[in-house]
């Protein structure tokens, strides 16, 4: 792996990211309906979270997005809680630390928003994820927060920020 940049996301990034999600969720055998494939926001990153307290990332090697993530306040949640969404890695980017490093970016810049806490949602057979999720402070939690739309996901984490 070459050389990484973590960055925010452009309007020139928008077919680019929306590619490299559904590559990620097709490749993982995720449903199309209830879950990110479906979302229209996908097809424009950049505006979607062009918005307070939210920020998206791309990860680019050779100039070449190989991941993304990204936070935003946690959709019909009445408290100070992000999610983490829609962070996905190529196969040829995962098990290399760029996970955490995605991650990272992401709760520094929730941390400065001033967020208490941030929230995921995920697949029980992404058991990779999860151990990411787990060495980076997320703790499972019983039931989901907020609603997301994500009706196919029933795995919820959260961390304490």
């Amino acid at each position: 792996m070459g050389e990484v940049v973590i960055r925010e996301i452009q309007a020139k990034d928008n077919t680019t990211v929306a590619a490299v999600v559904r590559q990620v969720l097709l490749d993982m055998g995720v449903p199309k309906v209830g879950t990110a494939y479906a979302d229209k926001a996908l097809d424009d990153m950049y505006a979607t979270y062009d918005a307070p307290k939210a920020a998206y990332f791309v990860a680019e090697e050779h100039g070449r997005i190989i991941g993304c993530a990204g936070i935003a306040q946690l959709e019909n949640y009445d408290g100070n809680v992000c999610e983490l969404q829609k962070m996905y890695l190529l196969e040829e980017a995962r098990g290399k630390g760029l996970g955490s490093k995605m991650i990272e970016v992401c709760l520094a810049k929730a941390k400065e928003f001033g967020y208490e806490g941030c929230y995921l949602e995920t697949m029980p057979y992404m058991k990779a994820a999860q151990k990411l999720y787990q060495r980076n402070g997320f703790e499972y939690i019983d039931a989901p927060m907020g609603n997301t739309g994500h009706y196919s996901c029933p795995v919820w984490m959260l961390k304490k920020i």
